[in-house]
Order: structure tokens, then sequence, then C-alpha cells
């Protein structure tokens, strides 16, 4: 039987992360926490509050003000987490396209990051749980037991993304999320605070060629080897 351990899990847009992580949370019943749900709340909040994404102080207000919630899902709809702002449930709210367009903008701030550090750090300090992000590893949880890097091709990431886009209704094409992913890694790799990037001691695991299932027992044997 595997030993409890805080499992970290950084990547990419479209590697795979939130998927992978939630059903290795589930198969190890432990807890599940996408980081990142917690960027894109801050993201619609500031959409809805007509304020600039690109305004640091006035999305750093923003936050400040906001209620957030993050907890386990408590709606059978294929969410893997239930995220309340203000005490409003928008957990597929997140998902939208404009939430898409601006979140990297919004996480670039390092301001928003170090107002929101806290509240990730609270979430993920259950004891069994599965943190994915793409600073978990390196800024979150750098004391994290078990830290792995999930990666895929660019090619392979936005047609992941495009696929989700088209399961959701939108109206996207291929293209675009091609150029949304590149977007993204440019800003995430780029950003001065919390760049996403590879801890020195985290696994690289590639999907592009494997499927959700196989990546899931490649980190099941990681788990397990590490207590060996």
């Amino acid at each position: 039987m595997c030993k409890p351990s805080t499992i970290a899990i950084d990547g990419p847009a479209g590697s795979g992360k939130t998927t992978v992580g939630a059903e290795l949370a589930s198969r190890l019943g432990y807890v599940f926490f996408d980081t990142g749900v917690v960027y894109r709340a801050a993201t619609l909040a500031a959409l809805r509050a007509g304020v600039p994404v690109s305004d640091e102080q006035a999305v750093v207000r923003v936050v400040e003000s906001m209620d957030l919630q993050v907890g386990p899902p408590d709606v059978e709809d294929g969410r893997t987490s239930t995220v309340r702002l203000d005490g409003e449930d928008v957990t597929w709210e997140l998902r939208q396209s404009s939430v898409d367009d601006n979140v990297s903008a919004v996480s670039a701030h390092p301001q928003v990051r170090e107002r929101l550090r806290d509240l990730q750090r609270q979430v993920a300090s259950q004891g069994r749980v599965v943190v994915v992000g793409r600073d978990i590893g390196t800024v979150i949880l750098p004391e994290a037991d078990l830290k792995v890097y999930l990666d895929a091709s660019l090619e392979e990431r936005a047609r992941r993304r495009h696929a989700e886009a088209v399961a959701r209704g939108a109206s996207i094409s291929y293209e675009q999320a091609l150029q949304n992913v590149c977007d993204r890694d440019r800003i995430d790799s780029g950003r001065a605070v919390a760049p996403l990037r590879r801890a020195p001691d985290a696994h690289y695991v590639d999907s592009t060629a494997i499927g959700v299932a196989e990546v899931v027992r490649l980190l099941e044997k990681l788990v397990c080897d590490r207590d060996d």
C-alpha cells in the first residue's frame, strides 16, 4: 500500500494536468486541487467588475474584495472541484473563452500571485493531496514529497484544447486554439514572478503519445517507488 504524500504536478496549458491529477487523486483517495481555478476565478471577477486585466492595481483590488471558496465537487456533472465566487457556483463559468483569453495576463501580475499564494497553500495543506498548476513544485509546495512535470507537444496540447472547447459548444478553430496555447506558453514562461519551469527534482513525463490511463499508471508507480 502506498504511503501518503503531497504530489505536485506542473506543466503547460493542455498537457493534461487536470485530467491526470484528478484521476490520480481518485485512485489514491487523495484530495485534488487545481490551482488554476484560483487564477481563473480572479480573472472572472475582474471581467465582471469591468476592470482592464492589464491594470495590476485594479485587479488586486478586485482580488482583495472577492470571497473565493474551493472545495470538493458537490455536483455530479464531471467537475473535479466546486468553485464559489462571492457565494455563486462559477465552476463551469471559469472555462468560458473570455476567461481563457485573459487568465495568463491576470496570473502574470506579481501582486495578484502574492495575494493568492496563501489561499493556494491553505487549500493544499490538507494532507493527502494532488495539486496541479504551473508553479507548484517551485513556489507553492517546494517541499512536496513527489514532483512531476507533465508535458506534451505544442500541436497535441492545442488539439486537446480545441477538442475541449468544441465539447463545451464553443466556436473556435484549431488555429485559434494553437495561437491561444502559444500565447499562454509565452506569458507563463516569460513572467518575472513564478514562471512556468520544471523543478530540478521533478520527474518529467511526456504525454504526447500516451493516454490518460497510461500516464496515471506511470504516476502511481512513481508514488509507490518513492515508498520502497
